[in-house]
């Protein structure tokens, strides 16, 4: 299998020369009068990890994605909810610790529900359109909630959220916008059909560009916050692990975690990219607040040690799914009949293959919005005084 262009130790030292460039920015950044505010919403794009609905609400109620079946939902809504995991997401617990009602679905949902926020994340979306594919002979499951698609839902429904300029003043200064983690599924539909990592690769420029587009596109219109997550290490995913399993080249895997090297590297590749992309826009917009967050990192944690954080079933097995080493199989996935589900999700950080449980959103949360990683720290932002401490 190839490997990234960078290894892992060029994208290391890239990182840490990113950190020591990026500081005068984020000083300026962190020393803003808009650090001071609090926030009374939350305004999301993304995929399945921010998704709180609406791919649920999109797709035919013949066929309804697995998240609206059991066991998703279980352990806090005790019901499915269209999120992909046994309980609430990442968003979830940002809005619990902003003191603000949980982010409602955009398809579906009404305007009142909206003052505190709104989600155009869709399971399955991608940061660029169905024609880039098309292109390359890549099939979209889902083509109707690219990132762009996303943002055009956002400029439809501004009109009804804001019916005077102080509305709309008042939106963009105290919302906080959440873009992403969006990306993933740009290079998971094309590497889980058997597309090479070689043209894979070629996506990544286009993808930030997306991603950054759509940041420039919301400074415009005048939000002030922005968190911009970078892609977890899905050389750790189940799924990725169930599909590339070899026994030929140990050197694919790391001793330590048992993830695949390559893929971690991959999107080690994409998040540097990012970064870098990011700190322009931040140089360029000295007085707004462009925040990192470096899911990977954060996440890496519990693949590295996972008992050491009370998951003692470990990490790269997931626990809802079929027969198989990592208990993931494309002919059983969480939500069918034939698969099984694990008595205490609490135990593991995989849920269903492709996504974590809740358990493990609840410590990601935790290290990027009351931990280290995040650039600036998110804390930097709101003192703790003005937050409710999120319900655990």
């Amino acid at each position: 299998m190839a490997s990234s262009s960078f290894t892992s130790k060029e994208i290391t030292a890239i990182n840490l020369i990113l950190l020591i460039s990026l500081t005068p920015i984020l000083r300026i950044a962190c020393e803003s009068p808009s650090c001071e505010r609090t926030f009374t919403s939350i305004i999301s794009f993304g995929d399945s990890l921010a998704d709180t609905g609406n791919k649920l609400h999109l797709s035919n109620t013949n066929n309804p994605p697995a998240s609206a079946s059991p066991p998703y939902g279980e352990t806090y809504f005790k019901s499915p909810t269209g999120r992909c995991s046994d309980g609430r997401l990442i968003i979830d617990f940002i809005a619990q610790y902003l003191g603000v009602p949980l982010v409602p679905p955009y398809i579906g949902g009404k305007v009142a529900n909206f003052g505190a926020g709104v989600n155009f994340a869709v399971a399955g979306a991608t940061a660029l359109d169905k024609p880039f594919f098309e292109e390359r002979g890549v099939d979209i499951p889902v083509w109707n909630g690219s990132l762009g698609t996303q943002l055009s839902w956002f400029k439809d429904l501004l009109p009804s959220l804001c019916k005077t300029s102080s509305d709309y003043d008042e939106l963009f200064e105290r919302s906080l916008f959440l873009v992403g983690e969006i990306g993933g599924n740009d290079y998971n539909h094309a590497l889980l059909a058997g597309v090479s990592m070689e043209v894979v690769e070629t996506f990544v420029s286009p993808v930030v560009a997306a991603i950054v587009s759509t940041v420039n596109e919301l400074l415009d219109l005048g939000a002030r916050t922005l968190v911009v997550p970078g892609n977890f290490p899905i050389g750790c995913s189940a799924a990725y692990l169930t599909t590339f399993m070899t026994n030929s080249s140990t050197k694919d895997y790391d001793p330590q975690t048992g993830c695949l090297n390559w893929l971690n590297n991959f999107a080690m590749q994409h998040n540097t990219m990012l970064r870098t992309e990011l700190a322009r826009i931040q140089e360029s917009h000295p007085h707004a607040n462009i925040i990192y967050a470096d899911y990977y990192n954060a996440a890496m944690q519990l693949f590295l040690n996972p008992y050491k954080f009370g998951f003692s079933k470990g990490a790269i097995t997931a626990c809802c799914g079929g027969k198989g080493p990592y208990h993931y199989n494309t002919s059983e996935m969480c939500g069918q009949p034939l698969a099984t589900v694990c008595a205490d999700s609490s135990q593991y950080v995989n849920w269903d293959g492709l996504h974590l449980t809740e358990a493990a959103y609840s410590f990601i949360f935790k290290a990027l919005f009351q931990g280290p990683h995040t650039v600036p720290p998110f804390s930097s932002l709101c003192s703790a005084a003005s937050h409710p401490q999120y319900d655990q």
